[in-house]
């Protein structure tokens, strides 16, 4: 198939692969249905197998094209994450939430980044990428298992306020990180990317403001969406021009947006649009994976995997009891938190990019392995402390 590709003109090919990359997705969407498998982990399996070091449909060279598709889907992803920074959620919340969010997150990036640098002796940049993407939690597999058991309790309602802010502090933590990354050493250097992010947070509250004048009720539903899919892409082009990652900025879209309306319509609209961007992200995800440098990656890999695990369950537990949670809150939170997808490949692709060359692929082969593995035991992890934590289930 993809000696055929390559003698047609590229558009031609583009075309065809994006029809096979979905068919395929489809395809292994069924089989993970099945067996009772997370989706995501079907669309990462999917894009390996059509991908160069299986099957090959798809030519590599054509790969490196797609990689567009990452910006988009981590900020159409950061602009949903805004509608949780909604006053009168983290005003309910309370401060104990979100200290509880905040040391669950940072003892997994830090275990994550000490560990990598000074176990297994990895550059530094690297090593604070690294552990910047371990405080992300992916939020699907959790949210399907206490509607799957309609679990209810103290424990699911500190969990759901948890998982909300868990992906707000990734892109906070990881976006001061790239912003260090980036830094050359001078103070011009230093002050560069923190000046550029600030502009780039001006322009997506602007944005956001924007969004909001032009959401009138006389808008017919698919104006609303065209506007909204428009604004998003030229703010993420935006933030391109000035060179910084759109996470901050479309995440500040998001909540402004959301703080100037009570409506969260459009978020779901959006979030009906999304799902061909979402499974091309996750396919593409797979087609870059190299089967070659995850079996070289060995303990790398499976040491970040595991004291990821590690942080968030030493985080929540610890946090939990200084912050007099209940038992059953400190006791099972971490373990409902194993879960990375989305949001951590996306912005393993954006560390790939940052660290440049071998180490950059290398950089996100863990990332892209790793979330097979939470993908595999999360869900399992999830519904354990789900149905332990929970003051009440219906199956």
């Amino acid at each position: 198939m993809h000696t055929l590709l390559k003698i047609l003109p590229l558009h031609t090919q583009i075309i065809i692969s994006i029809s096979i990359i979905i068919l395929s997705g489809f395809l292994m969407s069924r089989v993970t249905k099945y067996f009772k498998l997370p989706t995501v982990t079907g669309y990462i399996v999917a894009g390996i197998i059509i991908g160069p070091d299986i099957l090959h449909l798809i030519p590599r060279e054509l790969v490196k094209n797609f990689s567009f598709i990452s910006d988009v889907a981590l900020s159409f992803i950061a602009f949903d994450v805004g509608r949780f920074l909604k006053r009168e959620v983290i005003e309910s919340s309370g401060i104990r939430i979100i200290l509880l969010t905040i040391a669950e997150a940072l003892a997994a990036g830090i275990l994550v980044f000490l560990s990598s640098k000074f176990l297994f002796h990895l550059d530094f940049n690297f090593a604070l990428l690294l552990g910047a993407i371990a405080t992300a939690t992916a939020p699907a597999s959790t949210m399907m298992t206490i509607k799957e058991f309609r679990a209810k309790g103290d424990f699911i309602n500190t969990l759901l306020q948890v998982v909300a802010f868990d992906d707000v502090v990734c892109l906070l933590v990881f976006s001061a990180s790239i912003a260090w990354v980036q830094n050359t050493g001078s103070a011009i250097g230093f002050l560069k990317p923190i000046l550029f992010n600030l502009l780039a947070m001006g322009i997506g509250l602007f944005i956001g403001l924007i969004l909001h004048y032009l959401m009138t009720p006389s808008r017919s539903q698919d104006n609303r969406l065209l506007i909204a899919v428009a604004l998003i892409l030229l703010l993420t082009g935006f933030c391109q021009i000035l060179g910084v990652s759109s996470l901050l900025s479309c995440m500040i879209c998001g909540a402004t947006y959301r703080n100037n309306r009570n409506s969260g319509n459009l978020f779901r609209q959006l979030n009906n649009f999304t799902p061909p961007i979402m499974t091309l992200f996750f396919i593409v995800s797979g087609m870059n994976l190299s089967l070659g440098t995850v079996f070289s990656l060995k303990v790398i890999g499976i040491g970040y995997v595991l004291i990821r695990i590690l942080g968030k369950y030493l985080g929540s537990y610890f946090a939990g009891k200084a912050l007099a949670f209940d038992l059953k809150t400190y006791k099972y939170l971490g373990l409902a938190l194993v879960p990375q997808a989305g949001v951590a490949l996306g912005l393993g692709f954006m560390g790939q990019r940052l660290l440049g060359g071998e180490i950059g692929n290398l950089f996100l082969n863990i990332i892209l392995a790793s979330s097979v593995l939470y993908e595999l035991i999360g869900p399992a992890l999830a519904k354990y402390a789900i149905l332990n934590g929970a003051d009440s289930i219906e199956e």
